[in-house]
Protein backbone atom coordinates (compact mmCIF):
# COMPACT_ATOMS: atom_id res chain seq x y z
CA UNK A 1 0.00 0.00 0.00
CA UNK A 2 1.19 3.49 -0.86
CA UNK A 3 0.58 6.73 0.97
CA UNK A 4 -0.27 8.56 -2.28
CA UNK A 5 -1.43 7.46 -5.72
CA UNK A 6 -1.05 9.95 -8.57
CA UNK A 7 -3.07 9.36 -11.73
CA UNK A 8 -1.36 10.98 -14.71
CA UNK A 9 2.23 11.02 -15.92
CA UNK A 10 2.45 14.49 -17.46
CA UNK A 11 4.39 17.38 -15.99
CA UNK A 12 1.75 17.90 -13.27
CA UNK A 13 1.90 14.32 -12.00
CA UNK A 14 5.66 13.91 -12.29
CA UNK A 15 6.44 17.21 -10.57
CA UNK A 16 4.05 16.35 -7.73
CA UNK A 17 5.68 12.94 -7.38
CA UNK A 18 9.12 14.54 -7.16
CA UNK A 19 7.98 16.92 -4.41
CA UNK A 20 6.16 14.26 -2.38
CA UNK A 21 8.35 11.17 -2.76
CA UNK A 22 10.97 12.29 -0.21
CA UNK A 23 8.19 12.42 2.42
CA UNK A 24 5.76 9.64 1.47
CA UNK A 25 5.43 6.41 -0.50
CA UNK A 26 4.24 7.53 -3.93
CA UNK A 27 2.83 5.46 -6.79
CA UNK A 28 2.16 7.09 -10.17
CA UNK A 29 -0.11 5.50 -12.78
CA UNK A 30 0.12 6.48 -16.46
CA UNK A 31 -2.33 5.05 -19.00
CA UNK A 32 0.06 5.34 -21.98
CA UNK A 33 3.24 3.39 -22.72
CA UNK A 34 5.39 6.44 -22.01
CA UNK A 35 5.31 9.53 -19.82
CA UNK A 36 4.45 13.02 -21.09
CA UNK A 37 2.57 11.49 -24.02
CA UNK A 38 -0.29 13.98 -24.32
CA UNK A 39 -0.21 17.75 -23.61
CA UNK A 40 3.16 17.66 -21.82
CA UNK A 41 4.84 16.22 -24.90
CA UNK A 42 3.31 18.77 -27.27
CA UNK A 43 4.15 22.10 -25.68
CA UNK A 44 5.34 25.25 -27.45
CA UNK A 45 7.92 25.45 -24.64
CA UNK A 46 7.80 29.16 -23.83
CA UNK A 47 7.76 31.02 -20.53
CA UNK A 48 5.83 34.29 -20.55
CA UNK A 49 5.28 35.52 -17.01
CA UNK A 50 2.33 37.72 -18.06
CA UNK A 51 0.52 34.95 -19.97
CA UNK A 52 -2.81 33.77 -18.59
CA UNK A 53 -5.30 35.22 -16.15
CA UNK A 54 -4.31 36.73 -12.80
CA UNK A 55 -4.34 33.36 -11.04
CA UNK A 56 -2.13 31.76 -13.67
CA UNK A 57 0.20 34.75 -13.61
CA UNK A 58 0.54 34.35 -9.84
CA UNK A 59 1.77 30.78 -10.35
CA UNK A 60 4.02 31.89 -13.21
CA UNK A 61 5.69 34.46 -10.98
CA UNK A 62 6.07 31.96 -8.16
CA UNK A 63 7.78 29.55 -10.58
CA UNK A 64 10.42 31.96 -11.93
CA UNK A 65 13.09 31.27 -9.34
CA UNK A 66 12.84 27.50 -9.71
CA UNK A 67 12.84 27.65 -13.51
CA UNK A 68 15.86 29.95 -13.43
CA UNK A 69 18.02 28.29 -10.80
CA UNK A 70 16.99 24.74 -9.82
CA UNK A 71 19.27 22.10 -11.32
CA UNK A 72 21.07 24.83 -13.22
CA UNK A 73 17.89 26.28 -14.69
CA UNK A 74 15.85 25.40 -17.77
CA UNK A 75 15.28 28.84 -19.33
CA UNK A 76 17.10 30.45 -22.24
CA UNK A 77 16.52 33.91 -23.75
CA UNK A 78 13.97 34.20 -26.54
CA UNK A 79 12.00 37.47 -26.43
CA UNK A 80 8.47 38.17 -27.67
CA UNK A 81 7.30 40.39 -30.51
CA UNK A 82 3.68 41.28 -31.20
CA UNK A 83 2.68 42.45 -34.67
CA UNK A 84 -0.57 43.92 -35.98
CA UNK A 85 -2.01 45.09 -39.25
CA UNK A 86 -2.71 48.79 -39.71
CA UNK A 87 -6.44 48.32 -39.09
CA UNK A 88 -5.84 46.76 -35.66
CA UNK A 89 -4.30 49.71 -33.82
CA UNK A 90 -6.77 49.73 -30.90
CA UNK A 91 -6.41 46.01 -30.21
CA UNK A 92 -2.65 46.27 -30.62
CA UNK A 93 -2.36 49.03 -28.01
CA UNK A 94 -4.48 47.11 -25.51
CA UNK A 95 -2.70 43.79 -26.01
CA UNK A 96 0.77 45.30 -25.91
CA UNK A 97 -0.10 46.99 -22.63
CA UNK A 98 -1.55 43.78 -21.18
CA UNK A 99 1.62 41.82 -21.99
CA UNK A 100 3.98 44.57 -20.88
CA UNK A 101 5.39 45.10 -24.37
CA UNK A 102 7.09 48.28 -25.55
CA UNK A 103 6.22 49.66 -28.99
CA UNK A 104 9.08 49.48 -31.49
CA UNK A 105 9.48 50.88 -34.98
CA UNK A 106 8.84 48.77 -38.05
CA UNK A 107 12.53 49.08 -38.88
CA UNK A 108 13.39 47.57 -35.48
CA UNK A 109 10.81 44.84 -36.00
CA UNK A 110 12.25 44.04 -39.43
CA UNK A 111 15.75 43.85 -37.94
CA UNK A 112 14.54 41.28 -35.42
CA UNK A 113 12.55 39.23 -37.94
CA UNK A 114 13.47 40.07 -41.56
CA UNK A 115 10.66 37.81 -42.80
CA UNK A 116 7.86 40.19 -41.79
CA UNK A 117 6.27 42.33 -44.48
CA UNK A 118 6.25 45.96 -43.34
CA UNK A 119 3.85 46.82 -46.15
CA UNK A 120 1.26 44.77 -44.26
CA UNK A 121 2.44 45.00 -40.64
CA UNK A 122 1.53 48.39 -39.24
CA UNK A 123 2.60 48.07 -35.60
CA UNK A 124 5.05 46.06 -33.52
CA UNK A 125 5.94 45.76 -29.84
CA UNK A 126 8.57 43.78 -27.99
CA UNK A 127 9.77 42.57 -24.63
CA UNK A 128 13.06 40.84 -23.97
CA UNK A 129 12.30 38.85 -20.82
CA UNK A 130 10.45 35.94 -22.48
CA UNK A 131 12.23 32.60 -22.46
CA UNK A 132 12.31 29.17 -24.00
CA UNK A 133 11.75 26.33 -21.55
CA UNK A 134 13.79 23.20 -22.06
CA UNK A 135 10.71 21.12 -21.36
CA UNK A 136 12.45 17.77 -21.74
CA UNK A 137 15.20 18.70 -19.28
CA UNK A 138 12.61 20.16 -16.89
CA UNK A 139 10.54 16.98 -17.03
CA UNK A 140 13.56 14.68 -16.73
CA UNK A 141 14.85 16.59 -13.70
CA UNK A 142 11.58 15.99 -11.86
CA UNK A 143 11.47 12.38 -13.03
CA UNK A 144 14.99 11.70 -11.73
CA UNK A 145 14.11 13.28 -8.38
CA UNK A 146 10.93 11.22 -8.08
CA UNK A 147 12.70 7.96 -8.86
CA UNK A 148 15.67 8.78 -6.64
CA UNK A 149 13.25 9.20 -3.73
CA UNK A 150 11.57 5.86 -4.40
CA UNK A 151 8.47 6.83 -6.37
CA UNK A 152 7.01 3.85 -8.26
CA UNK A 153 5.97 4.66 -11.82
CA UNK A 154 3.70 2.32 -13.75
CA UNK A 155 3.13 2.67 -17.50
CA UNK A 156 0.29 1.06 -19.46
CA UNK A 157 -1.71 1.47 -16.26
CA UNK A 158 -5.07 2.82 -17.39
CA UNK A 159 -7.37 3.11 -14.40
CA UNK A 160 -10.56 1.05 -14.75
CA UNK A 161 -12.19 1.54 -11.34
CA UNK A 162 -11.73 3.53 -8.15
CA UNK A 163 -13.36 2.94 -4.77
CA UNK A 164 -12.98 4.43 -1.29
CA UNK A 165 -13.51 2.49 1.91
CA UNK A 166 -12.21 2.70 5.47
CA UNK A 167 -10.08 5.75 4.76
CA UNK A 168 -8.24 4.44 1.73
CA UNK A 169 -8.57 4.34 -2.03
CA UNK A 170 -8.47 1.16 -4.09
CA UNK A 171 -7.48 1.85 -7.68
CA UNK A 172 -7.72 -0.89 -10.28
CA UNK A 173 -5.97 -1.08 -13.62
CA UNK A 174 -6.39 -3.89 -16.12
CA UNK A 175 -3.61 -5.86 -14.44
CA UNK A 176 -3.13 -4.64 -10.86
CA UNK A 177 -4.80 -3.13 -7.81
CA UNK A 178 -3.24 -0.26 -5.89
CA UNK A 179 -4.21 1.26 -2.55
CA UNK A 180 -3.40 4.54 -0.82
CA UNK A 181 -4.79 7.07 1.63
CA UNK A 182 -4.56 10.00 -0.80
CA UNK A 183 -5.45 10.05 -4.49
CA UNK A 184 -4.12 12.88 -6.69
CA UNK A 185 -6.02 13.50 -9.90
CA UNK A 186 -3.42 14.80 -12.38
CA UNK A 187 -5.04 13.22 -15.42
CA UNK A 188 -5.20 16.26 -17.70
CA UNK A 189 -7.99 16.03 -20.27
CA UNK A 190 -9.39 13.03 -18.39
CA UNK A 191 -9.75 14.98 -15.11
CA UNK A 192 -13.53 14.78 -14.89
CA UNK A 193 -13.60 11.12 -15.91
CA UNK A 194 -11.13 10.25 -13.16
CA UNK A 195 -13.21 12.16 -10.62
CA UNK A 196 -16.41 10.42 -11.71
CA UNK A 197 -14.75 7.02 -11.34
CA UNK A 198 -13.86 8.02 -7.79
CA UNK A 199 -17.42 9.12 -6.99
CA UNK A 200 -16.44 12.81 -6.99
CA UNK A 201 -18.55 15.39 -8.82
CA UNK A 202 -17.09 16.46 -12.16
CA UNK A 203 -16.14 20.14 -12.21
CA UNK A 204 -16.71 20.77 -15.90
CA UNK A 205 -13.23 20.69 -17.43
CA UNK A 206 -13.07 21.26 -21.18
CA UNK A 207 -10.18 20.06 -23.36
CA UNK A 208 -9.42 22.37 -26.30
CA UNK A 209 -7.31 21.39 -29.28
CA UNK A 210 -4.23 23.46 -30.15
CA UNK A 211 -2.59 22.62 -33.49
CA UNK A 212 1.02 23.26 -34.52
CA UNK A 213 2.95 22.86 -37.77
CA UNK A 214 6.70 22.87 -38.26
CA UNK A 215 7.78 24.56 -41.49
CA UNK A 216 11.07 25.39 -43.23
CA UNK A 217 11.71 29.11 -42.77
CA UNK A 218 10.25 30.97 -45.76
CA UNK A 219 12.97 32.84 -47.65
CA UNK A 220 15.70 30.64 -46.19
CA UNK A 221 16.47 32.93 -43.22
CA UNK A 222 18.27 31.66 -40.13
CA UNK A 223 15.75 32.07 -37.29
CA UNK A 224 17.85 30.98 -34.32
CA UNK A 225 17.95 34.46 -32.77
CA UNK A 226 14.38 35.44 -33.62
CA UNK A 227 11.90 36.04 -30.82
CA UNK A 228 8.61 34.23 -30.47
CA UNK A 229 6.23 36.35 -32.55
CA UNK A 230 2.49 36.50 -32.92
CA UNK A 231 -0.32 38.53 -34.42
CA UNK A 232 -2.64 40.58 -32.25
CA UNK A 233 -5.69 38.72 -30.91
CA UNK A 234 -3.59 35.53 -31.13
CA UNK A 235 -4.55 34.88 -34.75
CA UNK A 236 -1.32 32.86 -35.01
CA UNK A 237 2.02 32.56 -33.29
CA UNK A 238 5.41 31.36 -34.49
CA UNK A 239 8.66 30.38 -32.83
CA UNK A 240 12.09 29.14 -33.94
CA UNK A 241 12.47 25.40 -33.48
CA UNK A 242 15.40 23.23 -34.56
CA UNK A 243 16.35 25.54 -37.43
CA UNK A 244 12.78 25.80 -38.65
CA UNK A 245 9.63 27.54 -37.39
CA UNK A 246 6.68 26.16 -35.53
CA UNK A 247 3.50 27.99 -36.47
CA UNK A 248 0.17 27.61 -34.70
CA UNK A 249 -3.23 28.98 -35.72
CA UNK A 250 -3.86 29.31 -31.95
CA UNK A 251 -7.02 27.26 -32.40
CA UNK A 252 -9.18 26.41 -29.44
CA UNK A 253 -11.75 23.80 -30.46
CA UNK A 254 -13.44 21.79 -27.69
CA UNK A 255 -12.96 18.03 -27.96
CA UNK A 256 -13.61 14.95 -25.88
CA UNK A 257 -10.47 13.59 -24.15
CA UNK A 258 -8.44 11.80 -26.81
CA UNK A 259 -5.11 11.47 -28.56
CA UNK A 260 -5.55 14.72 -30.51
CA UNK A 261 -4.53 15.26 -34.12
CA UNK A 262 -4.20 18.51 -36.01
CA UNK A 263 -7.02 19.46 -38.36
CA UNK A 264 -5.60 20.09 -41.84
CA UNK A 265 -8.10 22.84 -42.66
CA UNK A 266 -7.47 24.71 -39.41
CA UNK A 267 -3.72 24.49 -39.94
CA UNK A 268 -4.07 25.73 -43.52
CA UNK A 269 -6.17 28.71 -42.41
CA UNK A 270 -3.71 29.60 -39.66
CA UNK A 271 -0.70 29.31 -41.93
CA UNK A 272 -2.49 31.51 -44.49
CA UNK A 273 -2.97 34.20 -41.81
CA UNK A 274 0.71 33.92 -40.91
CA UNK A 275 1.79 33.96 -44.56
CA UNK A 276 -0.25 37.11 -45.29
CA UNK A 277 2.08 39.11 -43.02
CA UNK A 278 5.35 37.69 -44.39
CA UNK A 279 7.44 38.55 -47.43
CA UNK A 280 7.84 34.92 -48.58
CA UNK A 281 5.27 32.14 -48.99
CA UNK A 282 5.15 28.98 -46.92
CA UNK A 283 6.08 26.18 -49.28
CA UNK A 284 5.46 23.09 -47.16
CA UNK A 285 5.04 21.61 -43.70
CA UNK A 286 7.69 19.32 -42.27
CA UNK A 287 5.33 17.85 -39.70
CA UNK A 288 2.35 18.78 -37.55
CA UNK A 289 0.70 17.77 -34.30
CA UNK A 290 -1.94 18.84 -31.79
CA UNK A 291 -2.41 18.78 -28.05
CA UNK A 292 -5.31 19.31 -25.68
CA UNK A 293 -5.22 22.33 -23.39
CA UNK A 294 -7.68 21.52 -20.60
CA UNK A 295 -9.37 24.35 -18.72
CA UNK A 296 -11.66 24.54 -15.71
CA UNK A 297 -14.84 26.65 -16.03
CA UNK A 298 -13.02 29.79 -14.83
CA UNK A 299 -9.82 28.93 -16.75
CA UNK A 300 -7.70 28.76 -13.58
CA UNK A 301 -5.94 25.67 -12.31
CA UNK A 302 -7.65 23.56 -9.66
CA UNK A 303 -5.31 22.56 -6.84
CA UNK A 304 -6.55 21.23 -3.54
CA UNK A 305 -8.53 18.63 -1.63
CA UNK A 306 -12.05 17.88 -2.76
CA UNK A 307 -14.70 19.20 -0.37
CA UNK A 308 -16.58 15.92 -0.93
CA UNK A 309 -13.70 13.72 0.16
CA UNK A 310 -10.57 15.29 1.60
CA UNK A 311 -8.57 12.23 0.56
CA UNK A 312 -9.14 13.17 -3.11
CA UNK A 313 -6.83 15.88 -4.42
CA UNK A 314 -7.32 17.88 -7.61
CA UNK A 315 -4.24 18.90 -9.64
CA UNK A 316 -5.92 19.77 -12.92
CA UNK A 317 -6.83 22.47 -15.40
CA UNK A 318 -3.32 23.50 -16.45
CA UNK A 319 -4.63 24.71 -19.81
CA UNK A 320 -1.66 25.87 -21.87
CA UNK A 321 0.33 26.79 -18.77
CA UNK A 322 1.46 23.41 -17.44
CA UNK A 323 5.22 23.82 -17.71
CA UNK A 324 5.37 27.47 -16.72
CA UNK A 325 3.29 26.86 -13.57
CA UNK A 326 4.52 23.38 -12.63
CA UNK A 327 7.19 24.46 -10.15
CA UNK A 328 4.75 26.48 -8.04
CA UNK A 329 1.78 24.15 -8.57
CA UNK A 330 3.72 21.08 -7.46
CA UNK A 331 5.12 22.91 -4.43
CA UNK A 332 1.62 23.98 -3.40
CA UNK A 333 0.40 20.40 -3.87
CA UNK A 334 3.15 19.11 -1.62
CA UNK A 335 2.52 21.79 1.01
CA UNK A 336 -1.21 21.13 1.13
CA UNK A 337 -0.88 17.35 1.32
CA UNK A 338 1.90 17.43 3.91
CA UNK A 339 0.16 20.09 6.00
CA UNK A 340 2.77 22.81 5.54
CA UNK A 341 2.26 26.54 5.17
CA UNK A 342 2.39 27.62 1.53
CA UNK A 343 4.53 30.56 0.45
CA UNK A 344 1.72 31.58 -1.91
CA UNK A 345 -0.78 34.18 -0.73
CA UNK A 346 -4.01 33.08 0.90
CA UNK A 347 -5.96 34.77 -1.89
CA UNK A 348 -4.07 32.86 -4.59
CA UNK A 349 -4.54 29.55 -2.76
CA UNK A 350 -8.26 30.24 -2.44
CA UNK A 351 -8.49 31.08 -6.15
CA UNK A 352 -6.93 27.69 -6.95
CA UNK A 353 -8.95 25.62 -4.48
CA UNK A 354 -11.78 23.36 -5.68
CA UNK A 355 -13.84 24.87 -2.85
CA UNK A 356 -14.53 27.81 -5.16
CA UNK A 357 -16.93 25.64 -7.17
CA UNK A 358 -19.21 24.90 -4.19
Amino acid sequence: MSDIIIIGGGIAGISAAARLAPHAKVTLLEREDRLAYHASGRSAAAFIEDYGNDVVRGLNSASVDYLTHANGGVLSPRGLMLVAKKADKHDFVQEAKGFGLDAISLAEAKAKIPLINTDVVGYAAYREDVSDIDTDLFFQNFLKEARASGAEIHLNAEVTSISFKDGRWCVDTKTERFAAETLINASGAWADRTATLAGIRALGFTPYRRSIARIPVPGGFDPKDWPLFDEVNERWYAKPDAGQLIVSPADEDPLEPQDAWADDMILAEGIARFESMMTHPVERMTTNWAGLRTFSPDRSLVIGRSPENRHFFWLCGQGGYGFQTAAAASQLTSDLILGRQSALSADLCAALSPDRFL
